[in-house]
């Protein structure tokens, strides 16, 4: 792990980027991640070449059931540093793709949260992810622009560090802040649609703000 946990901060994230200049506008702001979707069937699919950003940014790229040759093509095409995975990727999918990779390159595992999920899907991942990230079960893969109902976390079994992510903007921040100083192991929020001015373009007022509150 990179950043060392806090309870009055975290590693922010803000993914889906598409365009150039607002790559780059972006990019100004100094988030710690941003994230490039690698996704056709996604609103957000990234087409384009990454313009060069500040070393302390960690370009992550997004995958949904992609194959591992897949990825590693565009780890090498784009110089990424993490790979977050959103589809159904198995636990032994994690470790060949760990066991390929030729540089340290983080591992995400996205997991789509509803009220019924089943913590104890985890277990298999613990030792082949870096982080568990979790997101809103919708009818996209990500970006569905509504939360899940955090209270969940709370039966959190594991101490691996994990991202929050499923529609979360300024009205989340206060209720962000208050489960950052829980004794829940959050590593990073996740920013994507409430950021939005249209798919795949951020606001950059609302990044603005949204970097001043943590």
């Amino acid at each position: 792990m990179n950043k060392e946990i806090s309870k009055a901060s975290a590693a922010i994230k803000i993914c889906g980027m598409t365009e150039t200049t607002n790559i780059i506008e972006v990019a100004n702001l100094l988030p710690d991640y941003m994230g490039f979707i690698f996704h056709e069937k996604s609103s957000r699919n990234f087409k384009g070449t990454i313009p060069k950003l500040p070393s302390s940014i960690k370009k992550s790229g997004v995958f949904v059931a992609e194959k591992i040759d897949g990825i590693l093509e565009k780890i090498a095409l784009h110089d990424l540093q993490a790979v977050q995975l959103h589809g159904e990727e198995s636990a032994e999918f994690c470790k060949d793709l760990r066991n390929q990779l030729t540089a340290k390159i983080e591992i995400i595992k996205v997991f789509s949260v509803g009220h019924d999920f089943d913590f104890e899907i985890l277990k298999d991942f613990e030792n082949c992810c870096d982080y568990f990230l979790f997101d809103t079960k919708g009818k996209q893969a990500g970006g569905n622009g509504f939360s899940f109902d955090w209270e969940i976390l709370e039966k959190y079994p594991s101490q691996k560090p994990f991202f929050l992510s499923g529609g979360i903007g300024l009205e989340e921040i206060n209720k962000v802040k208050k489960l950052l100083k829980s004794e829940l192991p959050i590593y990073g929020i996740d920013f994507n649609s409430k950021l939005e001015r249209s798919a795949g373009i951020k606001n950059i007022k609302l990044c603005q703000e949204v970097l001043a509150s943590f």
